[in-house]
Order: structure tokens, then C-alpha cells, then sequence
């Protein structure tokens, strides 16, 4: 008997179940109000396990819709990579480059709302600002508001260069006949982010089809994406693996380096001016000193600062920094040319820690305002459509020739870059 209603009271609940669910609320009422207490309990027990059921649908139903999103956003994901990828090349129709646009403005609304782009503004360049200030610091590329180095720095970096002749792949000159010694060259190398080594890549394909370069000159872009200063730090770190590996890949040593083009910076949202070019100009000579430990022959680094940043469709590097990052160029100068020992490049006053450095093209200029000298001026087409901060084809270019021209015309590069 016990065991026949412990039976009955099993079977019950799963009976009750079949009538709710196959006639919904009406019924629960109906069992409710003509049930004894002990069936009440079964009616619960039924009412549990109905939910249970439609709990377990609707979390498979769930997951199934979370699986089905993921799948179209990552194939939207997908195509987005692919259009910025072919933007890089240069190979976008005009149908794909209006379909990266209004998907890069969808994807960068949230911060479009808050930090539109801007064609200027309103910051002055430092060669334009020279003796006058930003925030109480001094304008000019070089100590007192100069846009050209002190006299004693120029001709020391005049005769640096001098010194600068091919070398084999053990870093030695094979003298008066280097031009029969198939391994010999000077090795100009580029290091930094991947704005350099987009811009390098152009400068490399205008360089070498340049008929008054030195052919004895070589070109290794050591810049790469995504490496910003603070990766370059580590001596061994994997930063200079790749850049090792890059140099094997063109048949050099290090003992070839010679020149180096440095253009690096911070990602993301950094403190206020001017605590945030303060800790690039720290990385900045870190770097110098790394640079200087692996390359036995460096003798002359190039640095710059960013290009305009105000077309920035996320926090990456936007305006005011990318202006401010030309501050920590400025003032590692500038503690290198005061005689600061972190920075010595005279073996006769002291242990060599770094290069001697100097500027290289200044890049920023104030977006459609430019600036006074060449006028140089920063359109949206010179940036990329998908995030207003890397250097489209025509932005690169236009960094490409300036670096060319600075190459051709400085006092300190003159004698080794024109034939």
C-alpha cells in the first residue's frame, strides 16, 4: 500500500504537467481550486517542472542567438579587417571605401559623440611658435626658441658624419676600394611604431628610385605595428628580435647601422601636459641608450614627433598629445646638447650612452590651418578612413617626401646620403 502511493503521488505531478502544458494557465486555476492539499502539492511540484522545461528552451534558444550573433559579428568583424587591410595597399573601389567609411563611423560613434574630429585645432607648431609658449613651455625646435641646432652641436654632428662610410657585415671599413666589396654598405635604419614603418615603406620605394642617393645606402624598416616606445625598452625583448630578423632578412649585421630614423609615441589616453611628454621623453632616451648598446656603430639618430592628429576616430594617439609628443623630442634634444651624461655621445668628455641626435622633419602641422615655412597642411584624405590616425597613401607619401628632402639637403646627412 505504501509503496502503491508512494507511486501515486510520483505520477501525479507528471500528469498534472501534461494537462498544464497542454492547456496553459486555465487549468492551473481549475487543478488549484479542486484540489485537497495533498494534491495542491502535487500541482506545485507540476508547476515546477513545467518551468524548469520552458527555462531549459529558453536558455537553448538564448545560446543558440548568441552563437548566431557572434557568428554575423565576426564576420562583419571580418570584412571590416579585410577593407582596412586593402586601404593600407591602396586597393579599395570606391563602393568598399564608402562601405569602411559609414562602418567605421558605426563602430566609433560612442567616441565621435564626445571628441569630434576637428580640421584644426588652433595649436601652434613649434616652429611656428619658437620663443613663445604652450602651457609655460618654450616653443622652437631647440633650446631658446631656434628652429636649427646650436653651432657647436651642428658641427659636431657635421663631423660624425664624416665618419660615416660602408662597412662590411663585420662593421669594418674595407677602405679606399669599398666599392668592390659586394657586402659593404650604410645601413639607415627606420625604428618605431606602425605609422613609421607605413611611412618608411614609402620612403624606401621613393629613396631607392632616387638617382642622386648614395647606392651604397640601404634601407631596413625595423618600425613595426603596434609597437609603441614602451615595448623598445627591454634590450632582448621581442621588439629587437624582429628587428634582428629584419636585418638578416636584407643580408646585414648590426655592425652596418649607422643611421637610424626614430619615430615613436604613447598609446591611449595619457595625463596632463606636461607629465605625459615628460614619460616619452624618459622612454625616448631609454630607447637612445638601448639603441646605442646594440648597434656598435651607430653614430647619428633622426628623431619625430607625430603627424596631426586631430582626424582621430578613437583614443589610439589623438589630439592634444599627438601635438605634445613633439615637446619630448624637443627636450631630449635639448639635455643631449646641454651635456646631460645619459645622453653623452663624446668618447673624449665620457662613457658614449647614446647617438647624437637631432631632429629629423618635423611632421605636425595644424590640420587645413597648417603651418608658415612650406605650408604644410593635413587634409582627412591623408589619413585612414577607418581611424583618422594612421597615414593613408597620400599621407604617406607626403611623410615619405619629407623625409627625402631632409635627407638630401641637412648638413649632417649630405655627405653620405647624395652620391
Amino acid at each position: 500500500m505504501i509503496s502503491g502511493r508512494l507511486s501515486s503521488a510520483f505520477e501525479q505531478p507528471a500528469r498534472d504537467q501534461g494537462r498544464i502544458k497542454q492547456h496553459g494557465q486555465g487549468v492551473v486555476e481549475q487543478l488549484w481550486l479542486s484540489s485537497p492539499v495533498c494534491d495542491k502539492v502535487n500541482l506545485l511540484k507540476a508547476m515546477t517542472f513545467s518551468l524548469h522545461e520552458r527555462f531549459r528552451k529558453l536558455t537553448r534558444f538564448l545560446a543558440l542567438l548568441v552563437l548566431l550573433l557572434a557568428a554575423a559579428l565576426s564576420a562583419q568583424d571580418a570584412q571590416f579587417r579585410e577593407l582596412v587591410d586593402k586601404e593600407r595597399r591602396g586597393a579599395l573601389t570606391d563602393e568598399e571605401r564608402e562601405t569602411l567609411r559609414s562602418t567605421a563611423l558605426r563602430l566609433r560613434e560612442p567616441y565621435l559623440q564626445q571628441n569630434p574630429p576637428r580640421e584644426s585645432t588652433g595649436l601652434i607648431p613649434l616652429p611656428d611658435l619658437r620663443a613663445e609658449s604652450y602651457l609655460g613651455e618654450q616653443g622652437g625646435l631647440y633650446p631658446g626658441g631656434a628652429n636649427t641646432p646650436p653651432p657647436a652641436h651642428l658641427q659636431a654632428g657635421m663631423k660624425i658624419a664624416e665618419r660615416i662610410v660602408p662597412l662590411n657585415q663585420s662593421g669594418r671599413d674595407p677602405g679606399p676600394n669599398h666599392t668592390t666589396t659586394a657586402d659593404a654598405r650604410i645601413v639607415f635604419l627606420a625604428l618605431g611604431m606602425s605609422n613609421t614603418s607605413l611611412e618608411f615603406q614609402t620612403f624606401r620605394r621613393l629613396a631607392y628610385a632616387d638617382p642622386d642617393r648614395n647606392p651604397l645606402v640601404a634601407f631596413v624598416n625595423g618600425a613595426q605595428g603596434g609597437q609603441t616606445v614602451d615595448r623598445m625598452i627591454a634590450p632582448e625583448g621581442g621588439y629587437w628580435k624582429e628587428v634582428d630578423a629584419r636585418l638578416r632578412d636584407g643580408d646585414y649585421t648590426r655592425e652596418q647601422v649607422q643611421i637610424a630614423w626614430l619615430k615613436n609615441t604613447l598609446a591611449g589616453p595619457q595625463p596632463a601636459f606636461p607629465s605625459s611628454s615628460r614619460r616619452l621623453q624618459e622612454l625616448l632616451v631609454k630607447t637612445l641608450q638601448v639603441m646605442s648598446e646594440r648597434f656598435s656603430n651607430l653614430k647619428i639618430v633622426y628623431l619625430s614627433s607625430r603627424i596631426y592628429g586631430g582626424y582621430a576616430m578613437g583614443p589610439l594617439n589623438p589630439e592634444p598629445w599627438s601635438y605634445e609628443s613633439g615637446f619630448a623630442v624637443k627636450w631630449a634634444i635639448a639635455d643631449q646638447i646641454a651635456g646631460k651624461p645619459e645622453l653623452n655621445f663624446d668618447a673624449s668628455v665620457g662613457v658614449v650612452r647614446a647617438p647624437w641626435i637631432a631632429w629629423g622633419p618635423y611632421l605636425w602641422a595644424d590640420g587645413l590651418r597648417g603651418r608658415l615655412g612650406d605650408g604644410l597642411v593635413w587634409r582627412r584624405e591623408d589619413l585612414t578612413i577607418d581611424d583618422g590616425t594612421h597615414p593613408s597613401g597620400k599621407g604617406r607619401e607626403r611623410v615619405a617626401r619629407l623625409l627625402l628632402e631632409f635627407l638630401k639637403s641637412d648638413p649632417t646627412s649630405r655627405s653620405w646620403f647624395v652620391r
